[in-house]
């Protein structure tokens, strides 16, 4: 029977571990922003001294590439990639399994200094992926704190805190939610959707109330007939579902399988294969005038915000140098790049179809397809898109592109995160992971 001092001693240690979990989620919120932070100051530092230098990339993307991985290797072991794939070796932990932690505070420091480190030398990467593990990271310092007070299992705070992560680093809070169920953990107990989303809404509180309330990309109205918007959202589906499966078809088959060309290369000159991903980016940063460099947020404005057109090749030259850029197994994501890739296949049909086509409807069904098609999660996606551009009026259209890409890319390749983690596995297990094991 429990006495009334016992009593009171499991009431403060509850409150202890609530205080520490709303800390930690604040702490994600903060730590997405100053990431952000850091990442568009690097990105537009590139860009200035790209202005000045047309040929400057030829130099500094390979050398930061090669500085990025060397302090990656040194300092930073585990920070390597986009982050998702990380967090979801770790939600798949046994008790047996003794290999070094993928999410730690040093790892969500080092995330944060190369990943800028590597978008400043004007490789093609997101910060948004990298969130997930810094929001993991994050959460998961504080677990013996929270864990023991309040049951809270390790994995439902590597939820948490990386769905709290992607919401802040995109400011979509809805998102957030359905990433925690869609990607990182599909059967995750109903007790403890009021954990993510807790965790969530202090991360996304923190990061609007620091960024502001705006949508990253002003607002998209359906424009059009039903019928020009179905027509509209299947040749946005096909375009950008056939091309994000080569995309990750692309990535998985060099790096992942006994036919693996990559893998031996990048195990015996790591060095030189980020090299020469440089260099292709740097050429592929010349053809566009520097639009295939970085985050590709830039070149989004552009085509949605202001209307202005791209030229045709920008769409595959930014495929070519995120492609490369992921190759190199440096710090950093796809998100981002995917949704400027998309908004360049939009942009191609617009210009194919004439004026009499909705530029803005295009450009956002095929970042939600293209996106959706790269990571195969198609609620996650088209949530992404519809609150990114305030398009709750063509959330339909949204929701058909996302479903139909992503099936299309499931034809032509395995999704990209899951295959990743289960290679990421194999490895550090010694042995084959034909699944990733569900949540208990």
């Amino acid at each position: 029977m429990r006495t009334p001092l016992t009593h009171l001693k499991l009431n403060i240690r509850r409150l202890m571990a609530q205080r520490a979990f709303w800390f930690a989620a604040i702490a994600v919120g903060l730590a997405s922003v100053l990431f952000a932070q850091m990442v568009t100051g690097a990105e537009h530092e590139f860009v200035r001294w790209r202005y000045d230098s047309p040929w400057l990339p030829f130099l500094v993307t390979p050398l930061g590439g090669m500085l990025c991985l060397w302090m990656t290797r040194r300092w930073f072991g585990g920070a390597e990639g986009g982050g998702i794939p990380q967090v979801m070796v770790e939600l798949n932990r046994n008790e047996g399994d003794t290999w070094k932690p993928l999410v730690s505070l040093r790892i969500a420091i080092g995330k944060i200094m190369m990943c800028a480190l590597a978008i400043g030398s004007g490789f093609s990467l997101g910060r948004e992926a990298p969130a997930v593990q810094i929001g993991a990271s994050i959460m998961a310092s504080v677990r013996q704190r929270i864990g023991h007070a309040r049951m809270i299992k390790e994995r439902h705070l590597l939820v948490a805190g990386g769905a709290a992560g992607i919401a802040a680093a995109f400011n979509t809070p809805l998102a957030g939610v359905l990433f925690a169920i869609e990607e990182l953990n599909r059967n995750v107990e109903s007790r403890m959707s009021g954990l993510i989303i807790t965790a969530i809404i202090l991360a996304g509180f923190v990061a609007r109330a620091m960024t502001g309330n705006e949508s990253y990309f002003g607002q998209v109205l359906v424009s059009g007939s039903s019928s020009t918007v179905v027509l509209l959202v299947l040749a946005s589906a096909f375009t950008a579902g056939v091309l994000g499966g080569l995309f990750t078809r692309l990535i998985l088959s060099a790096t992942i399988g006994p036919r693996a060309w990559l893998s031996p290369l990048r195990t015996r000159h790591p060095y030189r294969v980020v090299a020469v991903c440089g260099l292709i980016i740097a050429l592929c940063g010349w053809i566009t005038d520097g639009a295939a460099h970085g985050t590709g947020f830039d070149e989004i404005i552009s085509m949605l915000e202001h209307e202005q057109d791209m030229p045709w090749y920008f769409a595959p030259a930014k495929l070519v140098a995120t492609l490369a850029s992921a190759l190199s197994a440096l710090p950093g994501g796809v998100f981002a790049p995917a949704l400027a890739i998309g908004a360049g296949i939009g942009n191609d049909i617009y210009l194919l179809l004439g004026e009499s086509a909705p530029q803005g409807m295009l450009i956002a069904f095929c970042m939600c397809g293209f996106l959706a098609a790269v990571t195969q999660a198609p609620i996650t996606s088209f949530v992404i898109v519809m609150e990114m551009v305030d398009g709750y009026s063509i959330v339909i259209g949204l929701m058909f592109t996302a479903l139909m890409a992503s099936g299309i890319a499931a034809a032509i390749s395995p999704p990209l995160f899951t295959t990743q983690a289960k290679d990421i596995l194999r490895r550090l297990r010694g042995y084959h992971a034909s699944a990733l094991r569900p949540e208990k």
